[in-house]
């Protein structure tokens, strides 16, 4: 330890002598010219005559102090005194250089200014002669100080317009970028400034890796493919939910890429000025072909892409458009971007412009989905590297128990439970942090000190076991993780669901996930003959299921085989409906009657089981949280439980799994207290 901390002190003057000289402004020499001239300017008269009042110049006169005076321009009055005078008072403190050694003993020595009344002038010249005091009158020129307050005046106003120029633009020389508004903002990387992350450093994603690798490969070692005949990508689209690594991955391509890099945002090209955006793609473009081969990143490409013609307010979106515009002609207009790469990335693919979606512009469009079983594996191991774990982590575990979280859910369930451990004075990172973490993340801050009425309570835990109840029961509702009556975030209380792997869902799965959702407000009109408002993220969520059934799936046989559902957005600019006010009411009808139909079979299934929910409900009110083994020691084994998934396929990788799902109840009637996850979990209940 002695030897590193020696050295380390010999580093340190070494580092210091490093450090960047800063290079002269040749400004300062502007200025210290411009002060030199006013403090000639101002000062050449102070320095030799002291400032004096006519009253004072009388007293003097009277005393016949006065030797003679000089009236310059009619204004300035020079008051000289006798030489034997000058060494008594109060001349002798007055004037500076006295006694008569001084350098100021031939004057003037005093100076007023007498105004340009005729009055005063009289006055002045009336006590010369009444004293027998010379006078004379005199002339001088003032032009050159004259034309020096004009040179300080536009001299201040050019320092002025600099410094206003370099506010406005950000620096960069006189005027700034005032000038150079049109030029591209891209942040370049090449030669020795790189991100410093390759493919290695992205855990999962692999179809998307190999996708972006080929580019890669291409731009390294492009003979390969063109003596096959094969023309290199025009551009590649990034699309995907938010924190799944879309950015991630363009860092990785500017890592492993020896070609220059050019990345900023779809945000960089809206300017309040006409004209820019479109400026900026081409000075963008042009200095991507003059570093050929190169590649263009723009993230949320959808700020400049959004389809034209779908505003209503066309007017307001011409400069957008003129950009869009460019960026099409760049991509591949008339000319041809030999060498130039672009690579976009949005979570909106269904707003971005048609134009832009064609090959020959963006070539691929890579999805870049939630991280699947053995993905989340892989990028927990990336995340747990940094913290310091108990060695009964089981990463396999905490990937089961995070299904349908995206790569930045899981660092950021892996920075919670770091807190948590830290909030618990832990030396290391154990499991029930990582659990407590997923809870914190799913259902919000556990809220231990909240008020809560005996009563509110007790229902609150019917209509939890409500739902654990009906779900337990019925063949398709999803397999129940836990139960909880504990207030987190603006929930009173939660149940998570553990949603079987499908990728088709048929409607009788829909009715018993209807029905299931349906069990928290059928415990409560069971057990107390009336309901509560905590149904409202249940109801909510059932009558969203339930339109959807009818108008979008066609698993309605009244309303038919058909299908109000528009993939191309076009109808959220339209206020029409697509159907008839007849339909309109047949579809409302329908929607009703499914929903009425699955709350009167969740009734009847709490009707034949109350003794068990009884059950349920006060082993809920006790513990606050029950597991799936609770269950199972109340109600049997689950007869329609489905083989789980092994642990491994046999090449060490970990059987998929669906996300969870998290059903809160609000009994506040605060619409906003709906703490779902729908965000984060793709088939929520």
């Amino acid at each position: 330890m002695d030897n590193v901390e020696n050295s380390n002190d010999k580093k340190e003057p070494v580092q210091k002598e490093q450090r960047p000289k800063r290079s002269f402004n040749f400004y300062w020499i502007y200025g210290i010219i411009i002060l030199v001239i006013l403090s000639i300017n101002l000062f050449q008269y102070s320095a030799n005559m002291v400032k004096i009042n006519p009253s004072e110049y009388q007293t003097m006169a009277a005393e016949g102090d006065v030797d003679h005076i000089v009236i310059v321009n009619d204004q300035v009055v020079k008051v000289y005194i006798k030489k034997d005078r000058l060494s008594k008072e109060p001349h002798k403190s007055k004037i500076k250089g006295s006694p008569i050694s001084g350098p100021n003993i031939a004057g003037p020595h005093y100076a007023f200014n007498q105004g340009t009344a005729d009055v005063q002038k009289n006055e002045i010249v009336l006590d010369a002669k009444k004293y027998n005091i010379p006078y004379e009158y005199e002339t001088q020129d003032n032009w050159g100080r004259e034309m020096l307050n004009w040179v300080l005046f536009f001299g201040v106003m050019i320092i002025i317009w600099i410094f206003v120029m370099r506010r406005i633009g950000g620096g960069g020389g006189p005027g700034g970028q005032i000038f150079n508004i049109g030029k591209s903002r891209a942040q370049v990387f090449e030669g020795s400034k790189t991100t410093n992350v390759t493919f290695n450093d992205v855990a999962g994603l692999a179809e998307a890796k190999e996708e972006l690798q080929e580019i890669v490969d291409f731009l390294k070692t492009p003979k390969k493919y063109t003596d096959l005949g094969a023309k290199i990508p025009k551009g590649a689209l990034l699309v995907g939910p938010p924190g799944t690594g879309k950015t991630l991955l363009a860092k990785a391509i500017a890592g492993e890429a020896n070609v220059p890099f050019f990345s900023l945002s779809g945000s960089d090209f809206v300017e309040m000025f006409v004209g820019v955006g479109a400026s900026r793609v081409r000075d963008l473009f042009k200095q991507a072909k003059e570093k050929a081969p190169s590649i263009i990143f723009i993230d949320e490409i959808d700020a400049i892409g959004r389809a034209r013609g779908r505003s209503v307010s066309m007017g307001a979106n011409d400069e957008r458009e003129n950009t869009l515009n460019q960026l099409l002609t760049e991509m591949d207009g008339f000319g041809t971007n030999s060498g130039v790469i672009l690579i976009g990335a949005t979570n909106r693919a269904d707003v971005l412009d048609r134009a832009l979606m064609r090959a020959g512009r963006f070539d691929r469009q890579i999805f870049v989905d939630m991280p699947d079983l053995n993905e989340r594996a892989d990028i927990l191991r990336v995340h747990l590297k940094p913290l310091k774990m108990d060695i009964n982590v089981d990463v396999d575990f905490l990937a089961r128990q995070t299904p349908g979280f995206s790569g930045a859910d899981i660092a950021n369930i892996c920075n919670e439970a770091a807190l948590i451990a830290a909030r618990k004075k832990k030396k290391q990172v154990d499991k029930q942090d990582f659990l407590d973490a997923v809870d914190r993340v799913i259902g919000g801050l556990e809220k231990k000190n909240k008020i809560i009425t005996a009563d509110e309570k007790k229902a609150i835990a019917y209509h939890e076991a409500g739902h654990a109840t009906v779900s337990w029961l019925v063949e398709h509702a999803s397999p129940l993780v836990k139960v909880t009556i504990v207030p987190r975030g603006r929930s009173l209380g939660a149940a998570w669901y553990l949603p079987e792997e499908r990728h088709l869902t048929t409607a009788e799965q829909m009715y018993d996930e209807i029905c299931a959702a349906l069990g928290g407000r059928a415990a409560e009109d069971v057990m107390y003959g009336q309901v509560s408002t905590g149904a409202l993220s249940d109801l909510e969520k059932v009558t969203k299921q339930a339109y959807a059934m009818v108008t979008m799936y066609g698993l309605n046989d009244r309303v038919g085989n058909v299908s109000y559902y528009d993939s191309s957005g076009q109808s959220e600019y339209t206020f029409g409906k697509p159907y008839s006010e007849k339909t309109a009411q047949t579809i409302d009808e329908e929607v009703s009657k499914l929903i009425e139909l699955q709350y009167v079979r969740a009734k009847r299934i709490l009707s034949e089981n109350k003794d068990k929910l009884t059950a349920l409900a006060t082993q809920l009110l006790e513990k606050e949280v029950i597991f799936k083994e609770d269950l199972e020691k109340i109600f049997g084994d689950r007869q329609w439980v489905k083989s789980e998934p092994a642990p491994s396929n046999g090449n060490g990788k970990l059987a998929p799994a669906q996300p969870p799902a998290m059903k809160t109840p609000t009994p506040t009637g605060d619409p906003a207290g709906d703490a779902s996850s729908e965000g984060l979990f793709s088939n929520p209940n």
